[in-house]
């Protein structure tokens, strides 16, 4: 039995690392996408400013998610940094191609062309591997595509707390080896909830989506690996992310063997590489960079945030939060007061063709291109990264 269960254990994880590695089939709505192009900065063709860091986007959403992911993209959206759309396989069609005539329809999407849907999409099962196989599926996309210093994953439940050129602009001082994932070695209750418990995700190798399966036998803990837990919501360093994906060292891999049969692998596969990996496990900052409050008992499931969490979603000083209601009135708040956002507009930026703090962002001007208009929300910022990063307790606080 247990030869089996090995067996089958080493096919699924046969077919996760096929599903990282084979060519990816993207949705080109209005532009030729390369795989192999020479790390393109974005940078238009009448500017040579370049922006002081950029960032790489995983947007994951699923299905009843697409206006919520259009309403975040717009929110989100920067011409110096990079986007990758993810549509859960279960989504209906109708989402799939809303989504995609979405982008293509969009004059700065076109003429940037830094937004791309993977149109072959894989199907993700809650609490199993194929969430990680996804994100990890991503990242191996932006890292041969183009050139950013960190990697961010959000879902379409996240909504951003500041502009782009605020989160430009406070981390314009951070070293790009910081990886910012919260971890812990204490799993408590997850010990024997998700360490020992064997899984197999149907959704690695099927495309109709049904539950995971759990194996009866239990495993003991590992020897070799101290196992680390903490949110599977991160902003990762590019030097990192290549680690994982093409792996100097077989470290990720061994782990993602080990995690492909694990519970919720995202809550724990980044932290366990980055804490059992030398080269790696003093680049940590342990924070998420995510306002979250959890349910009661805690540490089950996020709640959804309100109006009445408004100030403490500011107090926070971080530049995103989750989870949130489609179109829930808080986030017209945000919009008006952090990220001075009209309606169905973009983010306020000094990019835009509208140069006024309180005038709506609708388009690209290319002269601008390069120029940072920030504000406030990035004084803010950047006093939570010089507290995280610059303290003299930012050593106690990695890996143990």
């Amino acid at each position: 039995m247990d030869i089996k269960i090995f067996m089958f254990s080493f096919i699924l994880t046969s077919t996760l690392f096929f599903l990282l590695f084979i060519p990816t089939k993207l949705t080109k709505p209005t532009f030729t996408f390369n795989p192999h192009m020479n790390y393109s900065n974005n940078t238009p063709k009448t500017s040579n400013k370049t922006y002081p860091v950029s960032f790489a986007y995983l947007i994951s959403a699923s299905k009843g998610d697409s206006e919520k992911l259009k309403r975040l993209l717009k929110a989100l959206y920067h011409p110096g940094n990079y986007y990758l759309i993810h549509m859960d396989y279960g989504a209906p069609e109708s989402e799939h191609r809303d989504v995609a005539e979405y982008i293509k329809n969009d004059v700065v999407f076109g003429e940037v062309k830094n937004v791309w849907v993977i149109e072959k999409s894989n199907l993700v099962t809650y609490k199993g591997p194929t969430m990680l196989s996804t994100t990890l599926h991503a990242m191996a996309i932006l890292l041969r595509s183009c050139k950013w210093d960190w990697f961010i994953n959000l879902s379409a439940s996240d909504y951003p707390l500041v502009t782009q050129d605020d989160l430009i602009q406070a981390f314009s001082k951070v070293p790009r080896h910081i990886n910012f994932i919260q971890h812990s070695s204490n799993l408590g209750w997850k010990l024997n909830k998700r360490g020992r418990p064997m899984i197999i995700d149907p959704g690695l190798y099927s495309l109709n989506k049904s539950e995971i399966w759990w194996v009866n036998k239990q495993r003991t803990l590992p020897t070799s690996f101290k196992l680390y837990t903490g949110s599977a919501w991160t902003i990762l360093s590019r030097s990192f992310s290549e680690y994982c994906i093409i792996g100097w060292e077989n470290l990720p891999r061994i782990l993602l063997l080990y995690y492909t049969n694990f519970v919720s692998s995202p809550e724990g596969y980044f932290q366990t590489v980055i804490c059992n990996s030398k080269g790696y496990k003093n680049t940590t900052s342990n924070n998420d960079l995510h306002y979250i409050t959890w349910d009661n008992p805690p540490k089950q499931h996020p709640r959804s945030l309100g109006l009445k969490d408004y100030s403490k979603i500011v107090s926070s000083n971080r530049p995103f939060a989750r989870k949130f209601k489609k179109n829930d009135s808080v986030l017209d708040k945000i919009d008006r007061e952090l990220l001075k956002r009209h309606h169905g507009q973009f983010s306020f930026g000094g990019w835009c063709s509208q140069g006024g703090r309180h005038k709506p962002c609708s388009g690209l001007k290319n002269e601008n291109f390069g120029v940072l208009n920030h504000g406030l929300a990035s004084r803010r910022l950047k006093t939570l990264l010089t507290k995280i990063i610059f303290s003299k307790s930012f050593h106690k606080q990695q890996c143990k």
